[in-house]
């Protein structure tokens, strides 16, 4: 998951400070259930809000270079690269003599 912008988190707490006083203001509960409920609601409504706000993209600029530089060919195949375990096998066999 990408980590959430500045606007992201700007809105999100701002989401969750509004709408949690206003719902306290509104309802005018006095019991610590009530406001538990108002606060977790308050947090949930946060992290929608956070959450919906659309990410930074791409400009087409940036997209129409980035596509450019991409080559319809097929990838090259991957090159297997020997392991210093394999290199210590290698080097033992190189002393052998066949009899």
């Amino acid at each position: 998951m990408p980590r959430p912008t500045a606007t992201q988190l700007v809105y999100g707490s701002a989401t969750v400070f509004f709408s949690t006083l206003a719902m306290l203001l509104l309802s005018q509960t006095q019991t610590g259930i009530g406001v538990a409920v108002i606060a977790i609601a308050g947090l949930g409504l946060g992290l929608l809000v956070a959450m919906t706000v659309p990410m930074p993209r791409m400009s087409r600029v940036v997209r129409r270079h980035v596509v450019r530089a991409k080559s319809p060919a097929a990838p090259a195949p991957l090159q297997a690269v020997p392991s210093p375990a394999d290199r210590v096998r290698v080097e033992a066999r190189v002393g052998e003599h066949s009899r």
